[in-house]
């Protein structure tokens, strides 16, 4: 089975793929976070989030038409194509695509309030917000590891939030941690709602990893353009739909979408292991960059904090699978916590991959991530 692992060059596509995900990771914050900070004309989070959705909608679409025409016998079908992505119970990715539309917009409010460190560890909270969805909506049953590595990722969050010096926050007035704070948490408990409600729905589901995030970045479109006439629907009147961009802007919109791809590849090919390695390594750099780029002071409860959620990740991560049992029978779960691919009626694998925010791969639905 080793032997048919994809390489590139002589190199395992898993390896590739994890390097792009820990170099994408940790550059996404850093831009995001600058794309915020560069000009004092703040471009609108929901025009950023609707160009992040039309682009993942068209590469999703233009690959979902690939495998069309594969199966199809090197012809395309348009009816086929849209009867798969609107037929059956598209519907129902509605409510999943909202969640994670809203979340999107609170990363760019959250990041615009928080320092780009700050927020990488403060965000690694989604795990247990989808920990905890998952136990109380689906009746997942975790092992006494797990909750423990909640408890040492709660503990490590409360240090990184903690005050350094009263020198050193009357000097940063670009940022709100209080509020900061309280938008990562909302984000974190709309990425578990979405999450567990997109693993109870698919069980199942036949459709491709491609069409359902065809879907989903449909559906998301939705919302997003709620956002942008509604919400933000003066100001882009008045200003103008790209208002305040800078090409940090686009890098950040490029490198988010880029993130949903990689991560794709990333949960076919690697194991959990690997990606809460991936994911610790992008937490430091992450760090360490904030240091020099925007005059972050590391603290010791900030590098303790750190710490702590590093470890509770990766230990969280290599859970053993026989210690997360839906008592409801839901899709069989990967290490993580994830439902493993499952076997439709004619022997294939029935995938459907959810991208997480700013690629992170801890959340608990492997079988349902969308790209983001």
């Amino acid at each position: 089975m080793a032997s048919d692992a994809p390489e590139f060059f002589g190199i395992p596509l898993k390896y590739i793929s994890l390097v792009i995900l820990t170099i994408q990771n940790s550059t996404l914050v850093l831009v995001m976070r600058y794309s915020r900070i560069v000009s004092t004309e703040r471009y609108y989070t929901s025009t950023a989030v609707l160009l992040s959705e039309l682009t993942k909608f068209f590469v999703c679409l233009y690959i979902s038409s690939k495998e069309s025409v594969k199966e199809n016998g090197g012809r395309l079908s348009v009816s086929r194509v849209y009867a798969d992505i609107m037929g059956g119970d598209s519907w129902k990715m509605l409510i999943p695509a909202a969640l994670y539309t809203i979340q999107n917009n609170l990363q760019f409010v959250a990041v615009s309030l928080l320092d780009a460190a700050t927020f990488q560890v403060s965000y690694q909270l989604k795990i247990l917000t989808t920990a905890l969805c998952s136990v109380i909506l689906l009746g997942t049953v975790l092992n006494v590891n797990r909750w423990v590595s909640l408890v040492i990722l709660t503990l490590g969050i409360i240090l990184v939030q903690l005050p350094s010096s009263p020198a050193d926050g009357a000097a940063d007035t670009s940022t709100s941690p209080l509020m900061g704070l309280v938008v990562v948490f909302v984000a974190c408990v709309l990425s578990g709602l979405a999450g567990v409600y997109f693993e109870k729905v698919l069980k199942g589901s036949r459709k491709s990893v491609w069409t359902r995030n065809v879907q989903l970045s449909l559906f998301s479109m939705i919302p997003a353009l709620f956002g942008v006439f509604v919400v933000d629907g003066a100001g882009v009147r008045q200003n103008g739909f790209l208002y305040g961009y800078t090409g940090w802007t686009y890098l950040a919109i490029a490198c988010q979408a880029l993130g949903g791809l990689v991560v794709a590849v990333v949960v076919k090919y690697a194991d959990n292991i690997l990606k809460g390695f991936a994911t610790s390594i992008s937490i430091i750099l992450s760090c360490l960059a904030s240091v020099w780029f925007f005059d972050f002071h590391i603290t010791l409860p900030f590098m303790a904090g750190t710490a702590m959620v590093i470890y509770a990740t990766y230990m969280y991560g290599t859970a053993t699978s026989s210690s997360a049992i839906p008592k409801h029978s839901p899709l069989p779960t990967s290490e993580s916590g994830r439902p493993r691919d499952v076997q439709d009626d004619t022997g294939n694998p029935s995938t459907s991959i959810r991208m997480n925010d700013l690629g992170s791969d801890n959340d608990e639905s492997k079988h349902n991530v969308k790209v983001i």
